[in-house]
């Protein structure tokens, strides 16, 4: 009896063991899945295939990593808002520096850094993003210090002269970023001065919206004042009769 009591004992321990095993590694197994599927503001090497995919297609070597001369990239640990062991850029920490070689592709061995990008200025890591309630520079202090560590100063980041409301007599320069020449490299998060930086890089998908492929907008930049010939407004007929025109042109006289 004492030998059956013994042997349930065992077998009821050894069950909630295995349980207990399962759940933990239920839970670890959930918590990647979920880190892999809502991982919004992680920012990936220069020429990252689209989020999804690029997870796809990383099977966490390490190389771009080791690759890198300044140590600027890292592998994601379990604390991270990252998959485990993917290749993540901090800039604040250490931003890319723009290696015109780019070793981190080169040694990429499944393509999911673009190894066809031979121009490290073609990267969109992201793209830089101003808080202008906490940037010095738009609160009317004069700080250059993003503009002057961007890589492509008056290119993608550059100062605009703004009349400042508030006094109605004062001016500030407003770093402004273009969207079309960002690399996210992260030169200015690094080099921002505030406690927590006032210009921050995410990536693009967080950054930007998006219009609408249903709308249809004029080409601005290659034809100001061009219109198109079916929308060209109705012109009135000139031969018609315009009663008020007549009014006017009579003097005012029925």
């Amino acid at each position: 009896m004492a030998n059956k009591s013994h042997n349930r004992r065992v077998f009821l321990i050894g069950t909630a063991r295995n349980a207990a095993a399962a759940g933990i590694v239920g839970s670890a197994w959930y918590g990647y899945l979920a880190k892999a599927k809502a991982a919004p503001l992680v920012l990936r090497p220069p020429g990252s295939m689209t989020p999804g995919a690029f997870e796809a297609a990383c099977i966490k070597c390490g190389e771009c990593v080791q690759a890198c001369p300044y140590d600027a990239l890292s592998l994601a640990d379990w604390a991270a808002d990252a998959p485990i062991g993917t290749p993540v850029l901090n800039p604040r920490e250490t931003p890319c520096e723009m290696c015109t070689d780019i070793p981190c592709v080169r040694n990429c061995p499944t393509g999911a850094l673009d190894t066809d990008m031979q121009d490290i200025r073609q990267a969109r890591i992201g793209l830089a993003v101003v808080d202008p309630s906490s940037c010095l520079s738009m609160q009317g202090l004069r700080c250059e210090a993003c503009h002057r560590a961007c890589p492509l100063i008056d290119e993608a980041l550059s100062l605009v002269y703004r009349h400042q409301d508030q006094t109605g007599v004062h001016a500030y320069f407003a770093p402004t970023v273009n969207a079309d020449l960002c690399t996210g490299c992260g030169q200015c998060e690094h080099a921002c001065i505030t406690e927590r930086p006032a210009i921050r890089v995410l990536p693009r998908d967080v950054a930007m919206g998006k219009i609408g492929d249903h709308y249809r907008l004029r080409d601005f930049a290659t034809s100001p004042d061009a219109v198109r010939p079916d929308e060209q407004p109705p012109q009135p007929d000139s031969s018609a009769e315009t009663p008020g025109l007549d009014y006017l042109n009579r003097g005012g006289q029925p």
